[in-house]
């Protein structure tokens, strides 16, 4: 779980750069919609991509065979988030394109709690319970099948997802 841990801290600095990002609008309108584009690129690739493909397709599925409740409570509770997080972000890119900059920082910050509490709830919650559920030699296997789905993916174009948040949130700082 400590893969999912390790990229929820990545998210969680992108989420601070993308709600710093308002300072930015009627100041550097051309900053703002470039920084906005380039976090809506890391959103869907890093978080949703990478991150919550793992757990789609790894972590959720083996802990719905566990757990009915589970599967019928908080798992999917975190699918249907992970869906709603893919519509949020087509609404923000929406309002960024027809240059409705207020619209989409207001969009951005809606996104951005509801995946904050998403974090939280699967930090607390999901993540505890599959410690719980699965023995150690399971959640090693679980960790291994992540590193074969980054490596699938692309574990170099990840690490650029992951430096360009870095980036984004060291430019932006230098920017206020």
């Amino acid at each position: 779980m400590k893969v999912l841990f390790d990229e929820h801290e990545i998210i969680v600095n992108a989420i601070d750069t993308a709600r710093q990002a308002k300072s930015l609008i009627g100041k550097y309108d051309v900053s703002y919609e470039k920084l906005i584009h380039q976090l809506i690129g890391f959103f869907r690739n890093y978080a949703d991509k990478y991150h919550h493909f793992k757990e789609e397709e790894i972590l959720f599925p083996e802990m719905a065979k566990r757990n009915e409740l589970l599967a019928d409570g908080v798992i999917k509770e975190m699918f249907d988030n992970h869906a709603d997080f893919r519509e949020m972000i087509k609404g923000i890119e929406a309002s960024l394109n027809e240059k409705k900059y207020a619209e989409a920082q207001q969009k951005l910050q809606q996104y951005t709690e509801s995946l904050l509490d998403h974090i939280a709830v699967e930090n607390d919650e999901v993540f505890q319970s599959s410690e719980s559920i699965f023995s150690e030699e399971e959640l090693e296997k679980i960790y291994f099948r992540f590193e074969d789905c980054d490596r699938e993916l692309g574990s170099a174009k990840k690490e650029e997802l992951k430096e360009l948040a870095d980036t984004l949130r060291k430019n932006l700082l230098m920017a206020d």
